[in-house]
């Protein structure tokens, strides 16, 4: 099936705005230098976060975790079946639109402000 002059120009079209989409998406190391780490629970605040957007999580393997959760979850600090566990220490997660709620849940942890709440536009 050939495309017709007007066909290629939607496709390009629809290209480029899907390649200046990625180009906007940004990388946020979560806790900054600190890493992933105790009292992160502020960390959001005043910056402005899209979906697409990658929060770089960098912690010691064995040390801490990251939970991927719901409201409820990060409200409780408590881990709901079936909810994805990261573990690698160098974990890359990509925002959804919306509400994202991470915590760490090694016993005390996310008490201790080691918990984070994102909402991406």
């Amino acid at each position: 099936m050939a495309l017709g002059r007007g066909s290629a120009v939607v496709l390009l079209l629809c290209f480029l705005v899907l390649q200046s989409e990625m180009a906007r998406a940004a990388t946020y190391r979560v806790g900054d230098s600190r890493g992933w780490t105790f009292n992160t629970v502020t960390w959001p605040q005043g910056k402005r976060f899209r979906a697409g957007d990658t929060l770089a999580f960098n912690y010691s393997p064995g040390a801490h975790n990251v939970v991927a959760v719901s409201k409820a979850g990060y409200d409780s600090c408590k881990t709901p079946r079936g909810a994805k566990v990261y573990r690698s220490g160098k974990d890359q997660i990509r925002l959804a639109r919306g509400q994202n709620y991470f915590i760490c849940n090694y016993v005390g942890h996310c008490e201790s402000g080691m918990k984070i709440a994102i909402n991406a536009a």
